[in-house]
This record gives structure tokens, C-alpha cells and sequence, in this order.
């Protein structure tokens, strides 16, 4: 008997150990594929593969960021983006998990409800974005808002499809022993749910980001939408002078 406990314990520190090698061998994997990525990049650029000027180079964006970094512009904008996306994603995991909720509850208020939702999630963001900056002005309120749009739609459809799903004889043996709609709810439909509540949040917050920089890069002065529009003039201007051979002077264009 001690032989064979013996036997198992080693069996699994074994299996432990081939586990550890296996997630250690995942992360190097990981992170030599993206060195990879960067050397390639940066040879191309400097070897004239890809024009630098438009492709840009590691190394570029590296002493570009290191400026950011010192004059504090990163920062700035890097913690606009954040906190206007992690107040979206906050209220459209709860608007997502209430919506669905009442939608589960009430099923002849789904039925109504669900094509409107298929529509609104259908709808093309980015073209949405422009309207609420005209409806609502150029503030922080409506980008978290544009935020939310992107992805409330399907997380309440994804979050009420999962709760029509849960295993209907949990759902009878509730009835049976005299079980109200609450305690299908909170006993059964949710706790089973958790899994898909937290895959529909791991989405979530990309959306959010997403509907963030759409709606800085629209109507905001400041954040990381704000600095890809500013950034995409800049280059443009650049561009059309190195095209066109023009040399900048202060006060105006001379041609060379």
C-alpha cells in the first residue's frame, strides 16, 4: 500500500513538472515569435524593403515613445483612453447582465425586442460615432457612450441566448419543489452562466476600446483616437512634402 501511494504521488510531481515545462515552453514560444516579428521589421526598414517613412521601424517608434514618455503626452492621453474605456466596459457588463435578465424574465418582452437588438448590434459603429457627437457635443459623456454602443448590443444577446440555454430539468426541479422565477434566476440560470459572463466580458473590453478610439478619433481632443488622427495628418503632410520636394519654412512654402 505505501508502495503504490508512493508510486501516485511521484506519478503526479511528475505530471506537475511536465505541466510547468509545457507553459514555460508556451511563454519563450511567445516571446520569440515577437522578437522574431521586430527584427524582421526592423530589417526590412532599414534594408529598403518597406519604405520606413510609411511602414515606420522599431527602433523609430521606440525613440518616438521614449520622447512621449519624457515630455508626459504619453501618459496623458494613454490615461484619458483607460478611464474612458474601463467606465464602458463597467456599464456595459451591467447593462448587458440587467438586459438580459429582463429579457429572460419577461419572454413576450424578447420576443418583441430581440429583432430591434439583431438590427442595433448590425449597425456600423464607426457611422454611429458621428451622430452622437452631433446629438449629444464633443465631451468625455459621449465618447464612454460611442464606448457602450459597440459592444451592449451583443453582449445582451450573447448573455440572453446562454441564459435560454441553461439545462431545463434544473429549471423543472426548481418548479417542482416550489421554486419562484428568482431562484431559477440566481440559483441556476446565473451560476451556470458564469463561464459565458466572463468570455462575454474578456470581449467586452476590446469593443469598449474600440468604441473609445472611434469616438475620440471623431470628436476628442485628447486620448489615444485623438493621437492616431493627429498622428495621420502629420504623416500626410509630411508625405505630400517629400513627394512634392517642398521644403518648410516657418512662414511659408518654398520650393526648392
Amino acid at each position: 500500500m505505501k508502495h503504490k501511494v508512493s508510486s501516485m504521488s511521484m506519478g503526479q510531481k511528475t505530471y506537475l513538472q511536465s505541466q510547468k515545462r509545457n507553459a514555460v515552453l508556451i511563454q519563450i514560444s511567445r516571446f520569440l515569435i515577437f522578437v522574431f516579428f521586430l527584427i524582421v521589421w526592423e530589417s526590412c526598414a532599414r534594408l529598403g524593403v518597406i519604405d520606413s517613412f510609411i511602414f515606420s521601424s522599431p527602433s523609430q517608434i521606440f525613440y518616438k515613445m521614449a520622447d512621449m514618455i519624457r515630455d508626459g503626452s504619453l501618459f496623458q492621453h494613454v490615461s484619458i483612453t483607460l478611464a474612458e474605456t474601463l467606465i464602458s466596459f463597467a456599464l456595459v457588463t451591467v447593462l448587458g447582465i440587467a438586459a438580459a435578465i429582463l429579457l429572460w424574465s419577461f419572454p413576450r418582452l424578447s420576443a418583441v425586442l430581440e429583432p430591434y437588438l439583431v438590427v442595433l448590434n448590425s449597425l456600423p459603429k464607426s457611422a454611429l460615432a458621428p451622430l452622437l457627437i452631433v446629438w449629444l457635443g464633443s465631451n468625455m459623456r459621449t465618447i464612454v457612450i460611442a464606448g457602450i454602443s459597440v459592444a451592449v448590443f451583443g453582449a445582451v444577446l450573447n448573455l440572453y441566448t446562454g441564459f435560454c440555454e441553461t439545462d431545463p430539468d434544473k429549471l423543472k426541479l426548481i418548479r417542482t419543489l416550489g421554486g419562484s422565477k428568482a431562484d431559477s434566476l440566481f440559483k441556476v440560470v446565473l451560476p451556470s452562466s458564469i463561464p459565458l459572463i466572463l468570455s462575454v466580458m474578456k470581449v467586452n473590453i476590446g469593443l469598449s476600446l474600440i468604441g473609445i478610439v472611434i469616438g475620440e478619433m471623431i470628436g476628442s481632443k485628447s486620448g489615444l483616437g485623438y493621437l492616431i488622427i493627429y498622428s495621420s495628418q502629420v504623416l500626410r503632410k509630411r508625405y505630400i512634402l517629400k513627394r512634392c520636394d517642398i521644403a518648410f519654412c516657418p512662414s511659408l512654402l518654398c520650393f526648392r
